[in-house]
């Protein structure tokens, strides 16, 4: 069953801490949102010990009060449950709560997701103010929504107390029934890891050399994962009984959470929070970064899990902890860009982070739309521009969804297996990034899919190309499905190291690459790491463009053409493997597979692109620089669509019209060559 946010209009909004301000000003505040057309706020995500000063006393009094002014001035409020940062009271009297280093370190109070999931007491407190909070709340006007927490797994996503010890304990022995099977699974014979009682089974802790049993370490992340799911699962069942007028959410998609399955299990939809700015202290690396662009395929994921989606913490201003991430200020008109860059990307309703940057408190430095002096500002001024836009043409785009013909597949057993692993995971962002950067130069719209066990054929049947690149575990239904796929008439691309690990993590007692070798119509001759003194070797495409130089990145399959109907396309050069396949394309069915033995750079991205013939869906009606970014939204039922194009460049760029458009943002008409504004957004019909 899908989960998507169901709107009837765009709602924008912000963030809002009124248990920080004095009171006079929150009715001033509530004044000032409404003019500037905010119609949401996001509150008490923070609060627990406002809602429960002691154990056992509650008192809402201060947030009634919001509640109440928020309903005179016709703004909805979702309300956040408070257990992301537990009270004072509560981790001194009852410290098993606290989550635990693999060093077996408690974290104190002080900062915040300091506890556990699988405390007792502590899911047993939970349950307690999520309960109070709902039954409380459940019939206020104002109260549309329910966050749960905040940002499950930010922070920290590693969990080592003995709550969690012992419960993954719990989960190992539902899972394999046995210690046989445990043992077989984490091939605990290597090294003699056998285990013969079940407590000796534990998360993974400090070893020689810092190299954890990697079958350990991926039921781990899959242990985690489920504790995650599990406690947000306990706040959700609470609140869809004491409160069942309201939707539910959560914020974030953060590491070591399988979130398609935790917006299953407990959500209405996901929530994403975008903060573009982060391109500055983690810039993609290779050619031709896309810095704040690339959240584009953040919003991909989010848009994976919910076609319509929230951004609940939409960046408003410069970034920055007391002691950490120090982002910069957005250039006058970022902010309105980055904030079409989420609704060109399914984004139903947003909320700008914070209303009111913090005086006090870590997050001093972590700007929102108000400085500390409460006075107008220029992006006081820009909040209000997107606000009177978004009220015009806003429910118009509400309930569009973003179009694609290309998928990029992940899946969350290659990433957290990839993690530990360095002979595939390494390969995984760089190529990702290669082929998104691709898409996006080439104007290509593109989704992002990540392949579960449950997948079939109906979800991938519309997209004419799936690029799946470092697919080191692979099922043999994942593979079946994919084989299914290309016999229909799809195009599958895959890189180096795939195919050749099972569920597990244990490689396969098969050519590489396993399941996939009938699909691709190869096996793996040979194959090396690039070393850290050698230089990736060339690899010679003859295209129907003619002959392209590549680069053989990172690691190097050499492929050995196992079927008739298979095409060797590159080879490599000047290497002791020069010559071999470097690039071949197979023929299965009515489509096509193709492996490339490297990981994928800009230019191999690039050169499959042409080799495919596709081109991008707005070719002939207008051409875009490099700079702008195209995304489209379509009405699934009136099949009306909305054209996107955002200028990522601080400077003008120029863009050729050759059909006649109508920007509604201006109201304008757009034909022939228009220069575009720097970080200018234009919402073409």
């Amino acid at each position: 069953m899908e989960k998507s946010l169901e709107a009837s209009r765009f709602r924008l909004g912000a963030c809002y801490y009124p248990e920080q301000w004095p009171e006079e000003m929150w009715e001033e505040d509530l004044k000032r949102m409404k003019k500037m057309n905010f119609s949401i706020i996001r509150i008490a995500e923070f609060a627990w010990s406002v809602f429960e000063p002691r154990e056992g006393e509650y008192r809402f009094e201060l947030f009634d009060k919001v509640l109440d002014l928020a309903h005179q001035y016709g703004i909805e409020v979702i309300l956040g449950t408070p257990t992301a940062t537990p009270p004072a009271w509560l981790t001194a009297k009852y410290p098993e709560v606290l989550n635990v280093s693999q060093q077996r370190v408690s974290y104190q109070h002080g900062q915040r997701r300091h506890y556990n999931y699988n405390s007792p007491v502590y899911r047993e407190l939970s349950a307690k103010i999520t309960r109070k909070m709902a039954e409380h709340y459940k019939n206020h006007p104002a109260v549309v929504g329910w966050q749960i927490d905040n940002e499950l797994n930010c922070e920290i996503n590693v969990f080592y107390s003995e709550a969690d010890h012992k419960a993954f304990r719990e989960w190992l022995q539902k899972k394999y029934g046995n210690l046989e099977r445990l043992n077989e699974a984490w091939g605990a014979v290597f090294w003699n890891q056998t285990y013969s009682d079940w407590e000796q089974v534990h998360l993974t802790r400090p070893t020689v050399s810092d190299s954890p049993n990697p079958h350990q370490a991926l039921d781990e992340k899959r242990f985690i994962s489920y504790s995650a799911i599990s406690f947000a699962q306990l706040q959700a069942d609470i609140l869809r009984i004491a409160a069942p007028r309201h939707w539910v959410t959560t914020n974030g998609i953060f590491g070591h959470l399988d979130s398609h399955s935790l917006t299953e299990s407990c959500l209405d939809f996901i929530s994403y929070d975008s903060y573009p700015n982060f391109s500055t202290i983690y810039p993609d690396k290779g050619e031709e970064p896309l810095l704040d662009r690339k959240w584009s395929l953040n919003l991909s994921v989010a848009r994976d899990i919910s076609p319509n989606f929230c951004v609940m913490e939409q960046q408003s201003g410069p970034g920055g902890w007391v002691n950490k991430m120090e982002m910069p200020s957005p250039k006058p008109g970022q902010m309105r860009l980055w904030t079409y860059q989420s609704i060109a990307h399914g984004a139903d309703m947003i909320l700008f982070f914070r209303w009111r940057t913090a005086v006090f408190g870590t997050e001093i430095y972590w700007h929102g739309i108000n400085d500390y002096h409460n006075e107008p500002n220029r992006r006081v001024m820009e909040a209000a521009g997107i606000g009177r836009e978004l009220a015009e043409v806003g429910d118009r785009i509400v309930g569009t969804r973003y179009q694609a013909d290309i998928a990029i597949i992940r899946d969350y057993d290659n990433e957290w297996d990839g993690e530990l692993d360095k002979w595939h995971g390494q390969m995984q962002g760089k190529s990702v990034s290669a082929w998104f950067k691709a898409l996006q130069y080439h104007h290509i719209p593109a989704d992002v899919i990540y392949l579960r066990d449950q997948a079939d054929c109906s979800h991938l049947n519309k997209y004419k190309v799936l690029v799946y690149p470092h697919p080191a575990i692979l099922f043999d239904a994942t593979a079946q499905v994919l084989k299914d796929y290309v016999r229909r008439g799809g195009t599958v691309i895959f890189g180096c190291r795939s195919g050749y690990k099972n569920k597990d993590g244990h490689c396969l007692r098969m050519r590489m690459p396993g399941y996939a070798a009938e699909l691709c119509g190869i096996t793996v001759e040979d194959f090396t790491l690039i070393g850290p003194n050698e230089q990736a070797p060339t690899v010679i495409m003859t295209a129907q463009a003619g002959t392209r130089e590549l680069k053989g990145e990172a690691f190097n399959d050499i492929l050995r053409v196992e079927s008739a109907a298979a095409e060797v396309l590159a080879v490599y050069q000047d290497t002791y493997y020069a010559g071999k396949p470097a690039l071949v394309r197979n023929k299965y069915g009515e489509g096509t597979a193709y492996y490339f033995g490297a990981a994928f750079e800009l230019t191999a991205a690039a050169s499959l692109i042409e080799e495919l013939g596709i081109v991008s869906p707005i070719e002939g009606h207008m051409e875009l620089p490099k700079p702008v970014e195209l995304s489209i939204r379509k009405h699934p039922g009136t099949g009306e669509s909305f054209i996107f194009l955002l200028n990522y460049s601080g400077h003008e760029q120029t863009v050729r019209f050759n059909t006649e458009f109508i920007d509604l943002l201006k109201n304008c008409k757009l034909h022939g060559d228009v220069k575009m504004e720097p970080y200018g957004v234009y919402v073409i019909q």
